[in-house]
């Protein structure tokens, strides 16, 4: 038996339409893929209706916000379920999707297909997000422009550069803060980073709790070996910025040669 596919559209909105063909089941199921060593547990069921041309139809609304991870996709009839090939997939409403301002809490949903060639969907959820605009690396700095969504800059507002092993220092930077309030930048040119890596925050004010830097808001669901930037020397050590298999922005630091 061939294994059915499923095409779907996501609108501005984040509302998602799935469509199979007909004959093949009733309802749809959406998996939080659990974590290693740990049991199924989220789940998420939609009704299939009868579309044109033979098709069925479901729609994955704005609401229930979906929880962060991957949600694999399948096909149920009766107790049974299929997980789902992938058919077309009309991402173009997330194409601009960092174009747009966003409130608070930030949720995202981008469908993929898996390396091993299956649908599913690729969620984030935030209660506020700066997200990445430009990274742009120089010979001896880098400089990362942002945007804030769900928050604002206001005194005493910091970019946190937090090494990822304990014990180590968190380096502070001063943004700079565009018109609006929302847009920023900053520059990285800190000759005295440890060798490791650095996890990258924005504190929007004094005592608030920071934010991680990421780009979320497009239409790629995993940037890490799409998105690959070279390194600035920075005396003894190469500082390169990459993005993290969560789509956060982060900086490894090497000796230099």
């Amino acid at each position: 038996m061939t294994t059915p596919r499923a095409g779907c559209a996501v609108d501005a909105e984040g509302r998602i339409t799935f469509e199979v063909p007909e004959d093949h089941g009733r309802r749809l199921l959406l998996r939080l893929r659990p974590k290693k060593g740990q049991s199924e547990e989220t789940l998420h069921v939609l009704d299939l209706n009868a579309a044109d041309q033979g098709r069925a139809r479901a729609v994955l609304g704005a609401e229930p916000e979906l929880a962060e991870g991957r949600w694999d996709v399948y096909l149920l009839q009766g107790a049974e379920r299929t997980r789902l090939r992938p058919g077309p997939r009309d991402l173009r409403a997330l194409v601009g999707g960092h174009l747009r301002e966003r409130s608070a809490p930030l949720a995202v949903r981008v469908p993929y297909v898996t390396k091993d060639g299956y649908l599913a969907v690729r969620t984030w959820l935030r209660s506020a997000h700066a997200e990445v605009d430009r990274v742009d690396v120089m010979d001896r700095a880098l400089t990362v422009t942002a945007r804030l969504h769900g928050t604002s800059l206001l005194d005493g507002a910091c970019v946190e550069l937090r090494p990822r092993k304990g014990g180590g220092i968190t380096r502070t930077l001063m943004p700079l803060a565009g018109e609006d309030g929302r847009g920023f930048s900053f520059t990285v040119d800190d000759e005295t980073l440890d060798i490791g890596i650095w996890d990258m925050f924005i504190r929007p004010a004094a005592g608030s709790p920071t934010i991680r830097l990421a780009r979320l808001l497009d239409d790629v669901a995993d940037r890490k070996h799409v998105f690959v930037y070279p390194g600035a020397a920075l005396g003894g050590v190469v500082v390169r910025p990459y993005y993290t298999v969560d789509n956060d922005l982060s900086l490894e630091v090497t000796r230099a040669g």
